[in-house]
């Protein structure tokens, strides 16, 4: 590693290897530091009894040519050589009850979604089409999220509410919870989740949808293989904890083991919580730093990873959002220690060899950061091991217990299938992603007052940036494109997006 560069980029997750990529091909020296043994955030994949698992990527949206994150990745060198497996046209998410024994599927293709939800609400056609016409202005009205540099939002879209407006369009309360029922791709809250994170999260997974085959750590693996093409260096085990300032500058990211690196500009690709603590709170506002400080972060989860026996479990190529009954859909999270899970989301990985029978499933449900208050001090990741005790063990055997009661209901005889069973708490997120309380994705959005969450990419530091999944928007289209609105911000925004379409099409 140099003394300086002229951008050091600060934790390897997905906005950081994009920006990285992104000014490495304009010229610059880069340089991205990784605290971990494993480089990605939440791209990190982990092998349990042979069987790969994801830790955050179980599908991505949009990868169809033409389509917007298609042409990010294209643009970052990175799309012709996926793995990909495109999910069950007709249903890649299942959205079920336990009150009744039917699927509701949301399928791909907009006429298709239409078709496939009339089969089980023949009469609600005009509400389902004004639902799609809905998701789809919203997100025209976001340039890049259409590869425009032209244009502005209207700030009153950032107002409405997604319950709200998926509740105006049908009178029909199953058909409101089967629109709604993927929110947990975003953590639904009733009375804050605004309508634009919905529509956002949903309309590429309707464009297209995809599983990674083998994982999605393989994006991180071109991500950097397109970061030294252009001359970028990567290093792991360089846990950055604090950055020296001088006169409104940051000089030098110092490291736990006592060295440091130097450059002319610095993005931070960790949590905004965390970056402002290395800065140190004196240089920056008291209003900006208190705002930042009172952000909620979004819930975390508990994962439940099973490997199954050889040629015992059927392998379906969708993934399923399941509620305890329809009326929870926005509440799922408000659970106590009687009614947890109250929902859970369930995803195959598809390994790309036998499609017939599954190797491994995973299942999420939601966790609360204060379950964990008694094991709160302890860490433990490959590059820092430690122990957390065997009461913390006996917890997470009890709560993969009760998890699966309650996926045996929807799954019957899923037990006789299993091999072993893995799982991880909000601490692993919180050790591995680096979350504020090992929340899943970034800190809350809410629509009473969408200003709030808002987080620029340029701080008050004169050459300090800020890029991921909490400044603004989470996902693998919404961090790719919150980089290359960082980016932007040193390059220029008209002069990039011009430049990737122009990539893109030639």
């Amino acid at each position: 590693m140099k003394e300086q560069y002229d951008i050091v980029i600060v934790g390897s997750g997905l906005g950081g290897l994009v920006s990285g990529i992104i000014l490495a091909k304009e010229g610059y020296s880069v340089c991205v530091l990784e605290k971990n043994n494993q480089f990605g955030g939440n791209l990190q994949t982990f092998v349990r009894d042979k069987t790969i698992f994801d830790t955050g990527i179980h599908y991505i949206g949009g990868l169809s040519e033409g389509q917007n994150l298609y042409k990010y990745f294209k643009y970052l060198g990175i799309m012709d050589d996926l793995r990909l497996k495109k999910m069950d046209e007709d249903g890649f998410d299942i959205i079920s009850f336990e009150e009744e024994n039917e699927e509701y599927p949301h399928a791909q293709g907009y006429d298709n979604f239409i078709n496939q939800l009339l089969k089980y609400f023949p009469n609600e056609e005009n509400a389902i089409r004004d639902y799609c016409n809905k998701v789809i202005t919203i997100c025209d009205s976001f340039p890049l999220y259409n590869l425009n540099w032209e244009g502005k939002y209207d700030s009153d879209i950032l107002s409405l509410n997604a319950k709200k407006c998926i509740d105006e369009v049908t009178d029909n309360e199953k058909l409101r919870a089967v629109l709604a029922g993927s929110n947990f791709l975003y953590a639904g809250i009733a009375d804050k989740s605004p309508f634009y994170v919905h529509a956002l999260s949903v309309n590429s997974y309707i464009q297209s949808s995809w599983r990674c085959i083998n994982g999605g750590s393989q994006i991180t693996k071109q991500l950097i293989k397109q970061l030294k093409k252009y001359g970028g260096e990567v290093y792991k085990y360089k846990n950055v904890v604090r950055f020296e300032v001088e006169e409104n500058t940051v000089t030098k990211a110092i490291m736990k083991d006592g060295t440091s690196v130097g450059a002319t500009k610095f993005i931070s690709n960790i949590e905004p919580k965390t970056t402002l603590k290395m800065v140190g709170e004196e240089h920056f506002r008291k209003s900006f730093f208190s705002r930042i400080e009172s952000l909620e972060g979004v819930i975390s989860a508990f994962s439940l990873y099973i490997v199954f026996k050889p040629n015992t479990f059927k392998y379906r190529n969708h993934n399923y959002y399941h509620f305890k009954n329809s009326k929870i859909v926005w509440d799922a999270f408000d659970y106590d220690e009687n009614t947890w899970p109250m929902a859970y989301m369930a995803s195959m990985n598809a390994s790309g060899k036998d499609e017939i029978w599954a190797d491994g499933m995973t299942f999420i449900t939601y966790m609360k950061y204060e379950d964990m208050e008694p094991w709160e001090n302890t860490f433990n990741t490959t590059a820092e091991e430690g122990d957390r005790g065997e009461s913390y063990d006996e917890f997470k055997a009890r709560k993969a217990e009760r998890f699966l009661q309650e996926i045996e209901i929807k799954f019957p005889n899923i037990r006789d299938c299993i091999h072993s069973i893995h799982t991880s708490t909000p601490l692993s997120y919180r050790d591995y992603i680096g979350g504020s309380n090992g929340n899943m994705y970034g800190y809350v959005k809410d629509s009473n007052n969408p200003m709030k969450t808002f987080i620029a990419p340029k701080t008050k530091l004169d050459n300090l940036y800020l890029t991921g999944q909490s400044i603004n928007m989470h996902g693998v289209l919404g961090v790719t494109i919150g980089a290359v609105v960082t980016c932007s911000e040193i390059v220029g925004k008209e002069y990039l997006v011009n430049k990737i379409n122009n990539e893109v099409h030639s």
